[in-house]
C-alpha cells in the first residue's frame, strides 16, 4: 500500500526502487558539472546505481566492521565529517541526494583524512534500497526541508512512514535525533508516533521520546556529543534557535 507522502514508482518489491535518470535521458546534462564529477570522488562518494548494491553489507563500503551509523541529509558535511573525527571507531554513512553536496562531503572527508566516512547520492524516500532490518546504530537527521505547505505535504521527509523505517532501519536501543531551525519539524516527529501521516490515530511505535532541547545555539542539546551543523552555526551567529528531539528505538 502507498504512503503518502512516499514515492511508490517503480512497484512495491522492487530493487532499486530510486532510478534517476541516466545522463542520456537529461535535456541539458552539461548545466550541471557535478553529474559526472562525484563519480571522481571514489570512495568517499557512492554513487546511486552503486549505493544499492551495499543492501546488507556495508562494512565492504568502508573496508571494515564497524557500528553504522547513518545521517539523512547531510548538506555540505559539517556534521558528518565532524561526527567521523569524533568517532573513527564508527562508520558513519552520509545520504544525500545532490550531486553538488555529495562532492561537498567528500572533499571535507578527504581533507581531513578521514576514512571511516561515505557518501551516498540517493535519495531518502527509499531507504529501504539500501539498508536492511536492525543495520544502523543510530540515524540522524539535520535541519530537513519544512515544506510548511500542505499541498507540498508530500515532500516531507519527516512524516509517519519516516518514522515507520527509522523503526526498521534501527536496532534496539538505537537514537534517532532530530535538530531542526523548524519547530513544526520536531513536532511532527513525536506526532506521528501514534498518528499516521493523515493526522488519525494509529498504533505506537516503537520509540521513547529521551529528551528535547529548545535551543541548542544557546543550551545543551538532548545528547552529551552534540556536533554543530552548518545551519546551527548560522542560526547561533543571527541570534535564532534550533531545536531538538532525541528518541530511542525500544
Amino acid at each position: 500500500m502507498a504512503h503518502r507522502g512516499r514515492r511508490t514508482s517503480p512497484p512495491e518489491g522492487e530493487r532499486p526502487r530510486f532510478r534517476p535518470p541516466a545522463a542520456d535521458d537529461l535535456r541539458h546534462p552539461e548545466a550541471n558539472p557535478y553529474l559526472d564529477a562525484h563519480r571522481e570522488w571514489s570512495p568517499e562518494v557512492v554513487p546511486a546505481d552503486v549505493a544499492h548494491t551495499f543492501h546488507g553489507r556495508w562494512e565492504a563500503a568502508f573496508g571494515r566492521s564497524a557500528p553504522l551509523h547513518v545521517e539523512i541529509g547531510s548538506g555540505n558535511g559539517f556534521f558528518l565529517a565532524g561526527t567521523c573525527a569524533a568517532h573513527p571507531e564508527w562508520n558513519v554513512l552520509g545520504v544525500e541526494i545532490r550531486y553538488k553536496r555529495a562532492v561537498l562531503c567528500a572533499r571535507k572527508l578527504r581533507a581531513a583524512g578521514l576514512t571511516n566516512g561515505r557518501i551516498a547520492r540517493y535519495d531518502a524516500f527509499y531507504l529501504d534500497d539500501l539498508f536492511t532490518d536492525g543495520a544502523a546504530a543510530a540515524l540522524y537527521v539535520n535541519h530537513p526541508d519544512p515544506w510548511p505547505r500542505e499541498r507540498h505535504a508530500k515532500n516531507r521527509l519527516i512524516s509517519r512512514w519516516f518514522l515507520e523505517e527509522a523503526a526498521r532501519i534501527l536496532q534496539s536501543g538505537a537514537p534517532l535525533r532530530l535538530k531542526s531551525d523548524y519547530l513544526p519539524n520536531i513536532e511532527r516527529l513525536t506526532f506521528h508516533l501514534d498518528h499516521d501521516d493523515d493526522g488519525e490515530p494509529a498504533p505506537r511505535l516503537p520509540f521513547d521520546v529521551t529528551g528535547r532541547a529548545d535551543d541548542v545555539t544557546t543550551g545543551p542539546a538532548p545528547w552529551p556529543d552534540d556536533i554543530e551543523t552548518n545551519y546551527q552555526s548560522k542560526f547561533r551567529k543571527r541570534g535564532l534557535p534550533v531545536y531538538a528531539v532525541a528518541l530511542a528505538r525500544t
